[in-house]
């Protein structure tokens, strides 16, 4: 069972205000020139036949399915082009987090290189830094 739910459906109340601005508005042309009231009708029948030609089509579905019912939007008519315009926010989000990565990376290899050669250059010996005593020489203030 499917019911289907146009989102755009007009509704009574648009359509009678609809009605009486066009009354109002034909009622002030009789005492308008002939002229006048051409140029009016040319100029409707243009907007007429330039207007929007509106695309109704069902917005949502309603699906029920025994106990269970399942909204669905219809098809929203993607195209190729459409689908790879809707995946280049993805793919982008995805390199900018390897490029992050790799950035992160790089930091952290060059400071652990600036430590060791740190220790390298330094006046001790590095198994100086591995004796347990050494510890102690730090708590103890180094005298």
């Amino acid at each position: 069972m499917t019911t289907n739910t146009p989102l755009t459906q007009p509704h009574p109340l648009q359509d009678r205000f609809g009605g009486q601005v066009a009354a109002r508005l034909s009622a002030g042309t009789a005492e308008l020139p002939y002229d006048i009231t051409e140029r009016l009708r040319a100029a409707r029948t243009q907007a007429i036949a330039k207007r929007k030609v509106v695309n109704v089509r069902t917005a949502a579905t309603v699906q029920a399915s025994g106990a269970a019912a399942t909204l669905t939007f219809g098809d929203e008519g993607l195209t190729f082009w459409n689908r790879i315009g809707s995946a280049i926010p993805l793919v982008a989000l995805v390199l900018g987090l390897v490029l992050i990565h790799s950035v992160q990376n790089e930091l952290r290899a060059s400071e652990v290189a600036e430590v060791d050669a740190a220790l390298l250059t330094d006046d001790l010996p590095p198994s100086a830094y591995a004796d347990p005593g050494f510890g102690q020489f730090l708590k103890s203030g180094g005298e």
